[in-house]
Parts: C-alpha cells; structure tokens; sequence
C-alpha cells in the first residue's frame, strides 16, 4: 500500500508521460506543458521536475503529485491514493535523493515539515504588505488591500539559500501560505478558522467555509466589510475538508463556498451528507471558477460603466451571505 509520502515522491514527469502528455518545451530542471484539464494553447503549466511540483498559470491552481491526480480525474483524496497505489504497484518512480525528499515534504500542501530534515522552505521576516509587485498582484485580483493587510502579511523566505517573498496567510498549525504572481507553496498545509463579529458569545449559530484565502478575502471585498458577521473556515485545499467537517458539524447553519468545479462539488456534497442545513452558495457566482473570478468580473464591469467624471462609485451592496 503506498502511503501519503510515497504517493507525493512519485515523479509527475514520469507519470504524465506514461499517460501520454509531454513537455512542449523542456528546459531540463522543468518542463511547460499543456494543461491537462482545460483547453490550452499556450503551454502555461509548469512541472518542476526537481522540486516534484507543478502549477497551472493559467487556471492559479498547483501543487503536489496528489494534488495533480485529483484536479486531472476530478476525484476526491481517497480516490486519488487509490489511483496512485495501482500505479505505484507496477511503476517505482520516487524521488529517493534527500533533496528531493525535502523539497517535497517541505513544499507538501497537505502534510507538516518532517523535524528529521532540514526544511527547504525558511521563513526570515514576517512584515506588513509593502512591496509594490505584491501589492499589484492584490490589486490584479480586485481584493482590497487593506483587508489584504489587515489578515496578511509580507513574507521574506529562503529555499535552498535563495531569497524570495511572497503573501503570507497563516493557518491554524502556526504555518503560512504562500502566494505570489510566480509561486503558490506553503510552510505547513492547515484550515484558517475566524470567529465572526456576531458571536460574541461563542454560540455556533452559522459558518461559512471558504476554498482558499483569496475567496475568503474576496467574499469580504465584496460586502465592503474588514471581518465576517459569521464564523468562517477556509480549507486551504480540498484535502483539508475532514479537519473542517467534525468543526462544521457543531454548526446549525453551514455556508459553502467552493470553486464552481468538479471537485468544489464534491466537497459541498460531502459536506451536505454530515450536516443537516448546508446552504451552497456558488449559485451566486454560477459561470465563474471561484468567488475570486467573480470578483474580478465585478469590478472590471463597474470599471467600464464608471463615468469618466465619477470620482468613485459606491461600494457594491449586491451579494450577501
């Protein structure tokens, strides 16, 4: 049985060729592809072969080996280990340098930082939101960037003694997620939970659950407020919703909102069959990927219809939880 590790080490360059997908263009460390699970031309996702981690620049989605079957098969967690085990039961194609090991339990978005090894990700400052190309890559999304500020931080890191920064979001296991324009990582791979400004009595009335921080920072965009009236969850990935489903369940109420795919599907129709009152929310961004695209669609429409001698238009008071 190949375990979670192991299922992580297999090498996605060997495993896309044996499923017949190639590199359009292979620079020996990393290869450009094209994306496997929509319509691309332009060969926009990524497979460092060292790091054994892959990104779609097109689509912002990434990750690890797991993270790739599930996104290719729309499958959940269980059916991906599955998947991986039959391969792995007839090709051995793991990573077995310590390097590689590292890298790969270190840039994992599903597991801790092994204490055995020295982790590839070092944090070295914790700062506020100043740099001008993070504060363009908010911008690009349409979020705002004192709410950015007010949950985010400017992280300075270094992997393998080359520095680097990016926005931080923490989770709840003390770790950080990492996003920039060219790179989507973490520290540690955890949920985020936020009690909400209406209870102030720690009563579990209602919650809401977010895919990844930039829905949850969109979702507060959207209704022109710096914290929730709610309590909230936001997964990080998919493959957290089992840490989240026994918090959901202390809940009378539970609001999702999941990407408009296959697997955002699932892990709302997961969630419907432990709880009694889940209420879907992606009906209101029916047409876009996530509550982020949405967002960006919002604002780009306003923009156009903005008279040039407007000064600025009121804040947008049509979506509500």
């Amino acid at each position: 049985m190949t375990t979670y590790n192991e299922a992580n080490k297999i090498s996605i360059k060997v495993y896309l060729a044996n499923r017949g997908i190639h590199p359009v263009k292979d620079h020996g460390y990393y290869g450009m592809y094209r994306s496997p699970f929509r319509e691309d031309n332009n060969a926009s996702l990524k497979v460092d072969y060292n790091k054994n981690l892959w990104i779609d620049f097109g689509s912002n989605d990434g990750g690890t080996m797991i993270d790739l079957v599930m996104r290719i098969n729309n499958c959940s967690l269980n059916e991906a280990m599955q998947e991986l085990n039959r391969y792995n039961s007839t090709s051995v194609n793991l990573h077995n340098t310590t390097t590689a090991q590292q890298q790969s339990e270190s840039f994992s978005f599903h597991g801790n930082n092994s204490k055995k090894n020295t982790p590839a990700i070092t944090i070295q400052k914790v700062l506020p939101i100043t740099h001008q190309a993070l504060i363009d890559y908010i911008s690009e999304r349409k979020i705002s960037l004192d709410i950015a500020k007010q949950y985010c931080s400017e992280i300075h890191y270094s992997v393998n003694g080359k520095s680097f920064f990016a926005i931080g979001f923490p989770n709840d296991n003390e770790g950080w997620i990492l996003r920039s324009e060219p790179f989507k990582g973490c520290t540690s791979m955890d949920v985020a939970t936020y009690n909400g400004a209406n209870n102030t009595n720690n009563t579990k009335e209602s919650c809401l659950v977010f895919e990844g921080f930039t829905d949850f920072l969109s979702y507060l965009t959207l209704r022109n407020i710096h914290s929730p009236q709610e309590d909230a969850i936001v997964l990080n990935s998919l493959s957290n919703l089992p840490k989240a489903i026994d918090k959901l369940k202390e809940y009378k109420e539970v609001h999702t909102y999941l990407d408009n795919d296959s697997p955002g599907k699932k892990a709302t129709l997961t969630i419907k069959q432990t709880h009694p009152a889940v209420i879907d929310q992606s009906a209101k961004y029916a047409g876009y990927k996530d509550l982020n695209e949405y967002l960006i669609s919002i604002r780009q429409i306003q923009q156009k219809e903005k008279p040039k001698t407007e000064v600025e238009r009121k804040p947008f008071k049509g979506f509500r939880p």
